[in-house]
């Protein structure tokens, strides 16, 4: 029980290390990547549907993504939801591809997109603090039951507490790369 419990949190743990990857890679650099474009999703036929699912995604230039529907009656929308997002590009529709023209970063946008990682990494490691409190929850719960001795939950409550701090650097390391990038002219 105290073997599946460290296990489980450290899944949901290497899960929020996924989930705040995502999110760094989402958070523009100078360079166009279609991950930027990862969370946004456009209404399609009353459902809101992810746009890597409704288009292609080139980057002909640095700082240049085309954007090709696969269906050409979804292209207004697509260029709505890119004009309503917090991209900072003015999309442009030739009729058969979105051109999106990513402006070159000034210094002070910059350092708001350092500040948006930051933030990011912050609700990273608050999830692997909240696992971490339910996991010890579920510990001194089995504790309590008598299921397991003082002595074993608390050594599981360690190793919990080491699992914890590897995934906090793991997120300070990856803080740190993106703000490099971030920063880097």
């Amino acid at each position: 029980m105290i073997s599946e419990t460290l296990k489980d949190a450290g899944v949901k743990m290497d899960k929020a290390i996924e989930v705040a990857k995502e999110e760094f890679a989402s958070v523009r650099t100078g360079r166009a990547n279609p991950a930027l474009f990862s969370r946004l999703t456009v209404d399609y036929y009353g459902t809101p549907t992810p746009l890597q699912q409704l288009a292609s995604f080139q980057t002909p230039e640095a700082r240049t993504i085309l954007i090709t529907p696969y269906d050409r009656s979804s292209l207004s929308d697509i260029e709505d939801t890119l004009r309503k997002s917090d991209v900072g590009a003015n999309p442009s529709n030739d009729g058969n591809v979105i051109r999106v023209v990513l402006p070159e970063l000034t210094e002070e946008r910059r350092k708001e997109y350092v500040k948006i990682v930051k933030g990011k990494a912050e609700d990273a490691k608050v999830s692997i603090r909240s696992i971490r409190r339910k996991a010890k929850e579920t510990l001194e719960k089995i504790q309590k039951d008598g299921e397991a001795g003082e002595d074993e939950v608390s050594r599981a409550v360690q190793e919990l507490e080491g699992v914890t701090k590897k995934h906090v650097e793991e997120v300070d390391r990856l803080l740190a790369a993106k703000e490099a990038e971030l920063l880097e002219v």
